[in-house]
């Protein structure tokens, strides 16, 4: 802020997503990944029901498809992903005042997006003075604490076991195609229920993050270089899975080898 001679900057961030390497491997992925026209998509966004949610106007209506997420062909996963969101471990967006996402927020009834609670992570005092004053506009509705339910570290170990990128890393077979629609929605409305909810689901997606992106600094930078990069939260976290699953900790093992 002083370079840029302000006397204060206040940040407003999302959490971080996997994005796309380019306009074409989006477009790619809303096409050969979503089964969708990528003419008629506005936006989607993985969300807390395991599924893809896809916004699209179709003559000037808005409508909205929902593709669970273990429906994705395994094949679509590396290309559809920037190399460095791969190398990176600020999915919490940490040098925001303030953070506003979906992930520790609980999906409407209704499914949609569009009209669900969204979490606010306020990280200091100038993010406090940020929501007071959008609360004093009337801007804001506040509706207590986020919290969560389900265990989310199990599922966080299974996610990384099936990645296709990470089965590469490892020289092991890969998936080329998800499961049929019908299966992929049956276990995702399972999921819904027994699965992480609200915070539960936020460290879900973090830990799976955190996990598969250390196995590939592993790999492609080796293990002095990627302890350097991360920050001492993802560190934490990773020595806590290697400490408390064999199977993980063998991975790692294997790609320091």
């Amino acid at each position: 802020q002083d370079q840029l001679g302000l006397d204060e900057v206040y940040v407003l961030g999302t959490n971080c997503a996997d994005n796309s390497p380019t306009p074409k491997a989006a477009k790619k992925f809303v096409k050969d990944g979503l089964g969708v026209d990528d003419t008629k998509v506005r936006g989607y966004e993985f969300m807390q029901d395991f599924r893809v949610h896809v916004k699209k106007e179709e003559n000037g209506v808005i409508k909205y498809d929902k593709k669970p997420y273990f429906t994705l062909p395994g094949k679509i996963a590396k290309q559809s992903i920037a190399n460095s969101c791969l190398a990176c471990f600020d999915y919490t967006n940490g040098l925001a005042d303030v953070v506003v996402g979906y992930m520790a927020a609980p999906l409407s009834s209704n499914g949609l997006m569009t009209q669900s609670l969204q979490s606010l992570t306020v990280r200091n005092v100038r993010g406090v003075s940020m929501v007071d004053a959008a609360l004093s506009q009337g801007m804001l509705e506040v509706e207590g604490v986020a919290r969560g339910t389900g265990e989310h570290d199990k599922i966080s170990l299974a996610t990384v076991f099936s990645d296709n990128i990470v089965l590469e890393m490892l020289d092991r077979p890969t998936k080329e195609e998800g499961m049929p629609l019908l299966l992929g929605n049956i276990f995702a409305t399972v999921m819904r229920r027994v699965g992480p909810k609200g915070v539960n689901f936020a460290k879900y997606s973090i830990d799976y993050h955190v996990l598969r992106n250390y196995l590939h600094v592993l790999k492609n930078w080796g293990a002095r270089r990627a302890h350097r990069t991360m920050p001492q939260y993802a560190r934490d976290i990773v020595d806590d899975y290697i400490k408390n699953s064999s199977e993980f900790s063998d991975m790692v093992t294997e790609l320091k080898e």
